[in-house]
């Protein structure tokens, strides 16, 4: 197959999957929400792609730990802090949870990516289920 169609294809399905997290984000009206975890998950998978279409292994491994990096400073930008408040911080983690699943994307694990995104999902409406056992 073409590497420049299967190249095509992980950028698809990082779309697909980073859009999946991104909606849940947006429906409860987080900070980041369906357009941004759709751009970080597919920027991340294109990225690292190119890097190892183009470059040797391990520079490409050094790509995807700043990929991963620089994420981390994006993701702190979505916590505010308001007293005893902190705001943010899983829509912070589900940003750089989606660059390191458009990173799992290029090197080709897309079982691990589905399985990743579905678990993703659970922990975050997991919320539902916090608020109910505070209440009690």
């Amino acid at each position: 197959m073409d590497p420049n169609l299967i190249t095509l294809l992980k950028i698809m399905l990082s779309v697909v999957l980073g859009s999946i997290i991104g909606y849940e984000r947006e429906r409860f009206g987080h900070y980041a929400g369906i357009r941004t975890h759709i751009i970080v998950c597919m920027t991340s998978t294109f990225v690292l792609c190119a890097f190892i279409t183009a470059f040797e292994p391990d520079s490409a491994a050094r790509v995807a730990a700043a990929i991963m990096t620089g994420i981390g400073f994006i993701g702190a930008g979505t916590i505010l802090s308001h007293g005893r408040e902190v705001k943010g911080l899983t829509t912070a983690a589900s940003v750089w949870g989606v660059a390191g699943l458009g990173l799992i994307i290029a090197i080709g694990a897309f079982w691990e990516a589905v399985v990743v995104t579905l678990v993703m999902v659970i922990i975050l409406e997991m919320r539902v289920f916090a608020l109910k056992v505070k209440k009690i």
